[in-house]
């Protein structure tokens, strides 16, 4: 900047034309802000650096610039604003002699700028001043060390907040995820992260087990192995580690396909070289163990997306928040397996339920692949055989979904569940198709004599399964055996017990002078044979044994005491005995031949037809019903003793009824009353008494088919006993003539 009027003078010896060039050229080239303007204020001329720092900020100043505007609109108080009064010179805030004047501006971005200015007129047609301004570079200094300062400590201050509320916040947390979602969200606020992550010790590795939810859309390595070098570093440093990635080399590139990458430790001046998938997603990153008792228990990661410098404050801070959170972690830990035990249980409960629920086949085997692969997140693949080809399995790829033979040896694991490692020849095989290959082999045994085999599998470099996930597919395996095994045993008792009643569900004995009908409806519907039994015998001299009995249980203990008991009343009515007596006798054989917890409620009746009579002895059996033919009444035949089989020195009685022609007697066992309607109401004598009198007169053709459909319409064909019925129609009754 001129001092000497002499030297500015100087310059209108030039001429009026080589004068205004020569201070145009000035002006371009000086590195001081200068305008020229005149005795209105209004501004001649500006320089390049007289238009970066002093035209005002305001919208309608960046398009217009700074000639013709008025002079005053360049300084406090009102930068940009038009004055309202006529300018002079004592308006402007320094003088015009000359003198260095020092000033303070707010710049764009509203920091305070001090600056430097002289101010002085020129000699040159009119009145003209020019005024020149530059920053003070002492005053800036001072200004930019104090910003800093400024942000230092406001950095320090969200620090010790994010720290407190790290702290204070997961304080009484109410749960685990509650615990992850704060901290996360915390450490990612305070250090300005991208992101952040937590992963759990478990096994030969590090779990994610929560991350902040700027990570929710973005990739994250759900499982880290400590036998990668740079997993291993970490989980042996007892600090937060400072870690950048380093950009790929020339060839790299060319590949086109990064598969590793390297990772620089900014404190060691090491490098890793990693995976790429089991990198976070970030560029530069801390990574901290979290140890409890000398063990590393969890591994927290705080990412940046770009390459950053760490400051090792950060690295302090996180090891000091890590060192509060160690106690919570293991209590979160501790929660976490619990619920996943839990859940994990419950998942194989429901696995057992649909075995029990449908009918254990090959076919079903898709659906249980299907929800073992859902509940442990793998991919499962039926293991088939054997193949055409000799010595060999056919295995249906995860993947590929292809059927390929594999040797036989590979998969010769015993019975249960067997860990597969990529290391091991069958993880090799299936590396080389391109599969996954961590996981495990199971065997639940075999159903209808195929074998249910199937391999569980991750990727490489995936978490391996844990003693949790074994675990439920140990139980698994479990349910599948033992429904295989129970269903093999319901077949052969279904078997045993046709074989033993096959006599004892077929149609009753003709005796002439007599009309019989018999009906058996099983609750199950699969025809699995139960203790309900009936029979007509016929005697001799116009006599016969009817014999109406429930025995308790089910399948063979109830199918082997049904028949012997059918087998021996039948033998005590050819000797002639009262049907007390035969009860009697078969309360004796029963306590000796069946197991303490197995009775029977028996109705045997002795028919005499020539009399017109019926002896009978009811045994806790429901009361038999007699329909009159002359008056369509019911009578309940009333006399009842106690069960078979149950007690010693039991008593029982002997009941009379007389028969005329044309009566019906019913028999029925308790599934008959004890029916339930689907809103808990049961058939009862009531129900079994109104449908009899409302089928009777309609025919004894067909009349136990008619009472049938009725209870099953009363409990909305939804029978939880089996029901049995006989019903005897007397045609001829009395001395013949």
């Amino acid at each position: 900047m001129a001092r000497h009027k002499g030297e500015l003078a100087r310059t209108t010896q030039l001429g009026d034309k080589s004068s205004g060039a020569t201070l145009s050229a000035l002006l371009a080239i000086t590195s001081d802000a200068v305008v020229c303007f005149d005795g209105t204020g209004t501004i001649l001329l500006a320089n390049d650096e007289a238009t970066r720092l002093l035209l005002p900020v305001a919208p309608q100043w960046l398009t217009t610039g700074l000639v013709g505007a008025d002079v005053r609109l360049l300084f406090p108080p009102a930068v940009g604003v038009v004055p309202d009064a006529p300018f002079t010179l004592a308006s402007l805030p320094l003088p015009t002699d000359g003198s260095t004047t020092r000033l303070m501006r707010t710049d764009a971005r509203g920091h305070v700028l001090p600056l430097l200015a002289r101010c002085e007129r020129v000699s040159a047609p009119g009145e003209t001043y020019l005024l020149a301004v530059h920053p003070d570079a002492g005053s800036a200094a001072a200004t930019h060390e104090r910003e800093r300062l400024v942000d230092e400590l406001s950095r320090a201050n969200r620090r010790l907040s994010g720290t407190l509320d790290i702290v204070l916040g997961t304080l009484d947390s109410p749960s685990v995820s509650t615990l992850f979602e704060r901290v996360l969200e915390e450490l990612r606020r305070t250090m300005d992260a991208m992101g952040t992550a937590v992963y759990l010790a478990e096994g030969a590795g590090f779990h994610l087990r929560g991350t902040s939810a700027s990570l929710d859309d973005v990739p994250v390595p759900r499982y880290l192995s400590r036998s990668r070098s740079l997993m291993a570093a970490v989980a042996q440093s007892e600090h937060a580690m400072r870690l950048r990635v380093l950009p790929p080399d020339g060839d790299s590139l060319r590949k086109g396909r990064l598969s590793h990458r390297t990772v620089m430790d900014e404190d060691a001046r090491v490098s890793y070289r990693v995976r790429a998938t089991q990198l976070p997603p970030f560029t530069s990153f801390l990574a901290v163990p979290v140890r409890f008792g000398g063990q590393v228990i969890a591994l927290i990661v705080v990412g940046w997306r770009s390459a950053r410098a760490i400051p090792r404050d950060d690295a302090d801070l996180l090891d000091a928040v890590t060192r509060y959170l160690a106690v919570q972690l293991v209590g979160a830990f501790s929660a976490l397996r619990a619920q996943r035990r839990d859940q994990l249980a419950a998942r194989a409960n429901d696995l057992r339920d649909l075995l029990v629920a449908e009918p254990l086949s090959p076919e079903l085997v898709p659906r249980l692949l299907e929800q073992v692969g859902h509940d442990l997140d793998c991919a499962c693949a039926a293991v088939n055989g054997p193949s055409a080809i000799d010595g060999h399995l056919i295995v249906q790829l995860p993947v590929s979904h292809e059927e390929r033979a594999v040797p036989a040896e590979l998969l010769a694991f015993g019975e249960g569940v067997s860990v597969v490692a990529p290391e091991s020849e069958l993880g090799l095989w299936l590396r080389e198709q391109d599969e996954p290959c961590l996981g495990a082999h199971v065997d639940c045994g075999q159903i209808d004599d195929v074998a249910v085999r199937f391999l569980v599998l991750r990727a490489a470099d995936a978490e391996p399964l844990d003693d949790l996930e074994l675990e439920y597919l140990r139980q698994v395996t479990g349910s599948v055996s033992a429904v295989s095994s129970g269903e093999q045993g319901r077949q052969r008792d279904h078997r045993i017990s046709q074989a033993l009643q096959s006599g004892m569900r077929s149609e009753l004995q003709k005796v002439e002078g007599v009309s019989a009908q018999g009906i058996y409806s099983s609750a199950t519907k699969a025809a699995f044979v139960g203790g309900d039994f009936y029979d007509l015998i016929r005697l001799p001299n116009r006599r016969a044994c009817v014999i109406m009995g429930d025995v308790s249980g089910k399948g063979v203990e109830a199918a082997s005491v049904s028949a012997a008991v059918r087998t021996a009343l039948g033998a005590y009515s050819w000797e002639g005995l009262a049907p007390a007596r035969m009860v009697g006798l078969l309360n004796d054989f029963l306590l000796g031949f069946s197991r303490v917890e197995t009775f029977a409620t028996l109705f045997v009746g002795i028919i005499d037809l020539a009399a017109g009579s019926m002896a009978y002895c009811s045994a806790g059996h429901p009361p038999a019903i007699m329909l009159r033919a002359t008056t369509g009444q019911l009578e309940w035949l009333g006399e009842q003793s106690g069960v078979v089989g149950a007690f010693r020195d039991m008593a029982y009685h002997d009941g009379n009824v007389s028969l005329g022609a044309g009566d019906t007697l019913l028999l029925y066992t308790d599934g008959t009353t004890e029916a339930r309607a689907r809103d808990g109401r049961f058939f009862g004598e009531e129900g079994l008494r109104d449908a009899v009198m409302q089928e009777g007169p309609r025919g004894f053709d067909g009349l136990l088919d008619r009472l049938l459909a009725t209870v099953e319409a009363f409990t909305g064909n939804s029978l939880e006993d089996d029901v049995a019925m006989v019903a005897l129609r007397f045609d001829e009754v009395g001395e013949r003539a």
